[in-house]
């Protein structure tokens, strides 16, 4: 008797152990979202934000008075996502007229690109206008068991010609946690010189430059900060709000089980803020506005959309019309609102008398993802973001200021985000640090037709740990040194990046590589390592299936 019981419990520990064994990926994925759920904090209660005021009366002499500065980033907007250049959001059923029209009232950039594929790095080198091998900030911090939840799941797929999602086992102890991992208060921000120059600096939204109180926008150079600090739009039960979950991204996943809807003022406790978060951030940034319509300032409106996870407000979800799939009417949902929120601020700033010499700036902080399954988001481009490729950095950049600009102004020279720190300072007549290497050029004069940008070597790079680009000209180098492959394309003849000339023309890649290794020759070390290593399809969603014949990239984050 005991012996059959004995043999029995060997046969059901053996049939468990398969059966966990056989399930690993699910177990393990079920454990970090669990423990992601759990790690949720107590959110207050909405509470109202009471900003600074400014004078009461506007100065002797508006003559003076150096130009009001609003910056609108948008976070993973895909460059198909904007009417403005003949595309638009489902085949162009949902156009963006307020984007279109600051763009017609200003200077288009038609060859801009973001600091990176990515967005903590790329908002890094916006506030900055430095490159990571100089400020060490070169990949996004990530929570702790997102790197597990997204190699488990991505390893899961049936992705048999594509390597797998690897987590760097080599972090050591010590490495700086997750709400260390900021920008180093030894850098100025755009923030900080603009303070220094008498303007008021408002932070509204995203910031993902570092948690703790160190590294917050106050402590960056920002006097006021409403700081998003989880990223749900609404409550998910929220009876206003239209969801869509991606089952087929681990990211998404991730996301659903650790994000809250919460804000917090300068560095207050978290609380529900008063609002869809497009509409909410935008109703405080016209506040804002008139609160310092009698002062110069520097609004910096961050938002989150079209950034996962995927939601609408059903009035927006309604005004878009039917558009399959279900996630794609979301996202155009989600860009129908930005649009507005674009329209509102230029109308706030009409109504106080200080559209003519405010300068808007509004950009992305990279490309549109391959992870929500939208194969038209960067259409024409290869490429979405967590690539180099044109898809993942180009991306829109328009700078409107009727007072030195005139409408319709387009400059066809490369710029970049590192571009935009000497180029606002310029703007407010503010001398540039002389104590730290500024990359980026003042790109003004090729809006106001002054003058033009003389850039070392005509080139402007990218990296993120061993996948490195550099673009001289209209000749682009791509380096994945994990693969031991480049990709050379003309930009000229070629600005889609369809045809490698690696192999016809060594030359090119000689030389390019040799401006990688000057650029690199005196580059710091990153702040901390990177988490994850993922493989990124560069012409196919992460809903679609790999063959054989796909590129890809290796990013390293």
């Amino acid at each position: 008797m005991f012996k059959k019981i004995a043999i029995g419990l060997l046969v059901f520990v053996a049939v468990a152990g398969t059966l966990i064994w056989m399930n690993r990926a699910t177990i393990l994925t079920h454990i970090v979202l669990n423990r992601a759920e759990a790690a949720k904090e107590f959110i207050a209660p909405n509470q109202p934000i009471t900003w600074q005021a400014g004078p009461s009366e506007p100065r002797a002499s508006d003559e003076s008075r150096p130009p009001n500065i609003v910056f609108i980033l948008l976070d993973d907007f895909g460059y198909n996502d904007l009417s403005t250049f003949g595309g638009g959001v489902a085949d162009g059923k949902v156009p963006t007229p307020n984007i279109d029209r600051l763009a017609a009232e200003g200077a288009v950039f038609s060859q801009a690109y973001s600091g990176t594929g990515t967005c903590a790095p790329s908002r890094a080198m916006l506030m900055t206008g430095r490159y990571p091998t100089r400020t060490g900030f070169e990949f996004t911090p990530t929570p702790d068991g997102m790197s597990t939840v997204i190699s488990t799941i991505a390893n899961g797929r049936s992705r048999p010609h594509v390597p797998q999602v690897t987590p760097n086992r080599d972090i050591g102890e010590g490495a700086l946690p997750f709400e260390q991992q900021g920008l180093p208060t030894s850098e100025v921000t755009i923030a900080e010189l603009l303070q220094e120059h008498d303007y008021h600096t408002v932070h509204i939204g995203k910031w993902h430059l570092g948690r703790q109180p160190e590294y917050l926008p106050n402590v960056q150079g920002f006097d006021e900060s409403l700081m998003m600090h989880s990223g749900l739009f609404l409550n998910e039960d929220s009876p206003d709000v239209v969801n869509a979950k991606l089952d087929f991204d681990p990211i998404d996943k991730f996301l659903w089980a650790r994000m809250q809807y919460a804000a917090s003022f300068n560095g207050s406790a978290p609380f529900e803020p008063g609002g869809y978060l497009t509409d909410w951030w935008t109703d405080e940034s016209l506040r804002v506005i008139e609160a310092n319509k009698n002062h110069p300032f520097f609004l910096y409106l961050a938002h989150w959309a079209p950034h996962t996870p995927l939601q609408a407000t059903q009035a927006d979800y309604d005004a878009v019309g039917d558009i399959e799939p279900h996630r794609e009417r979301v996202y155009a949902a989600m860009i129908h609102a930005l649009d507005r929120s674009v329209g509102r601020v230029m109308e706030k700033l009409e109504a106080e008398g200080l559209a003519e010499n405010t300068i808007i700036v509004l950009s992305s902080d990279n490309g549109g993802a391959g992870y929500i399954g939208l194969p038209e988001v960067n259409a024409p481009f290869r490429g979405w973001k967590i690539t180099l490729f044109e898809g993942g950095i180009r991306v829109p950049l328009f700078v409107k200021w009727p007072a030195k600009i005139t409408p319709g102004t387009v400059v066809d020279t490369p710029v970049a985000h590192i571009d935009l720190f000497p180029t606002l300072a310029a703007a407010a007549g503010a001398s540039l640090p002389t104590d730290l290497v500024i990359d980026g050029q003042n790109i003004l004069p090729e809006a106001t037709g002054d003058g033009a940008i003389e850039r070392p070597n005509d080139a402007i790079y990218w990296s993120s740990g061993t996948y490195k680009v550099v673009r001289a000209a209209d000749w682009k180098l791509q380096v994945d040194e994990q693969q031991d492959k480049t990709w050379l394309f003309n930009l000229a003849e070629d600005p889609t990046e369809q045809s490698d000339l690696a192999d016809a023309r060594p030359d090119k890649v000689a030389e390019l590589k040799s401006l990688l290794a000057d650029h690199y020759a005196d580059a710091v070390e990153p702040l901390y390592p990177h988490k994850i290593t993922s493989p990124i399809l560069i012409d196919k969603t992460v809903d679609q299936t790999p063959t054989a014949q796909d590129e890809y990239v290796i990013w390293p984050n």
